[in-house]
């Protein structure tokens, strides 16, 4: 049997543009407009992909895994025709629909019941059949109310659902899908994964990108793991995840509980993270400890209202907990700052042991300005804190509470 996707020696490069000297702001441009265009100006190339090749046969669901930076969404632009490879070649034998970012292949002036019938014409479907799934579409997305409203009125939610249903439901025989499912609340997410599965089970293709490894095991037979660019490992998708975890530790802040970032990027915020346990410095902190992370941070433009949001996830990628800032009544100093550190603290750490990684949102107000996922890494130690030495059930609970009540009462 053919394969429905080769993948032979693909390569992507990207030139960048660099400034001499120190960095300018654009007001810097702006009032030295003669100093700016005297600078000198250097170019780099950056190779995004570098030689990778693999198959994939018909009805095969693909995970596609590793860090940011490793080139998973530049695979993804290359298969979905969005980018061209500088070298090698892609050979498909079906139609592709992709869901790589919200309103992609959308236009913003056209109503909800327009960019339907669009896509499906740009996916090479007959009016008539859309006409068959275009209640399905509009019954999953949700957007009934909304058909015949222009697109660029919608939430970035109702986008992404109604992008999600075109492009499930207009049955390519290949679905491409990044991490965007990310954007939606957890039971639109799990309607997807849900569809994901249908569309699996139904006999058609799934590329699928995703930092949540529990998902991406339970939906992939088999992932790649890419990594600086370059095809890692392609196996099984337990494998494929365990050489993925394997890397991340590698990159981790050793016993020291301090680990760098973006040095020599100064348009980069975030150049430090440091871990302290119960006031140490340390990447290994015990069943509840008072954990706290510092994010250190350097702007060239003031933050007005500092955000700090961190995902603290278990080895299988499945988040524990979510929060920032902005939870809490904004419980940060309010003067405008350029240049510092935010701490998080929890007063006591409900993890039971194991190996969790941290993804770090940093921005202002609502605006990232800087996403850093599987960043770093605490390694969690256990430790009886009960008075008759027993430890809670690892199979009943997700986290442990410290301090409960109990209380008898004899009639």
């Amino acid at each position: 049997m053919k394969s429905i996707l080769e993948i032979q020696s693909v390569s992507k490069k990207f030139n960048i543009h660099h400034e001499g000297g120190s960095y300018l702001s654009l007001r810097d441009k702006v009032t030295n407009l003669a100093r700016f265009k005297s600078s000198k100006r250097s170019n780099e190339d950056f190779w995004a992909l570098k030689d990778v090749s693999f198959d994939v046969a018909p009805g095969e669901s693909i995970g596609i895994i590793g860090k940011n930076g490793a080139g998973k969404s530049t695979l993804l632009k290359i298969l979905s025709k969005i980018t061209p490879p500088t070298q090698g070649k892609i050979i498909s034998r079906g139609r592709i629909a992709s869901l790589l970012e919200v309103g992609t292949g959308f236009h913003p002036e056209l109503s909800g019941r327009e960019n339907i019938y669009l896509n499906g014409s740009i996916l090479g479907m007959k009016r008539k059949e859309i006409d068959v799934k275009f209640d399905e579409i509009v019954d999953f997305a949700g957007t009934e109310k909304f058909l015949d409203t222009p697109l660029k009125h919608y939430s970035s939610g109702m986008q992404l659902r109604l992008a999600f249903a075109v492009a499930a439901f207009l049955e390519p025989e290949i679905l491409v899908i990044d991490e965007v499912l990310a954007v939606g609340d957890a039971e639109f997410q799990k309607k997807c994964l849900n569809k994901m599965e249908d569309v699996s089970k139904s006999g058609r293709t799934i590329l699928f990108v995703s930092h949540n490894m529990s998902v991406v095991e339970s939906l992939c037979q088999k992932s790649i793991l890419l990594k600086d660019g370059q095809l890692n490992f392609t196996g099984n998708s337990s494998d494929a995840i365990q050489h993925y975890l394997n890397s991340i530790e590698g990159n981790s802040a050793g016993n020291t509980g301090v680990i760098q970032f973006n040095s020599d990027d100064p348009t980069k915020p975030v150049h430090k993270v440091e871990i302290l346990c119960d006031g140490r410095n340390s990447n290994t902190a015990y069943m509840g400890c008072r954990l706290e992370i510092r994010v250190y941070f350097k702007t060239e433009t003031t933050l007005e209202a500092p955000l700090l949001g961190i995902i603290l996830k278990d080895s299988q990628g499945i988040p524990m907990i979510g929060v920032n800032n902005k939870h809490y009544a904004w419980n940060l100093a309010s003067n405008p700052v350029t240049e510092g550190y935010i701490s998080m603290v929890i007063p006591y750490l409900t993890f039971f042991e194991g190996m969790y990684h941290a993804d770090i949102h940093f921005g202002n107000s609502f605006q990232d300005l800087e996403v850093l996922r599987d960043c770093f890494q605490i390694t969690v130690e256990p430790i009886k804190f009960t008075t008759s030495g027993e430890m809670p059930d690892k199979k009943l609970n997700r986290l442990f509470i410290k301090d409960i009540s109990w209380a008898l009462k004899a009639e």
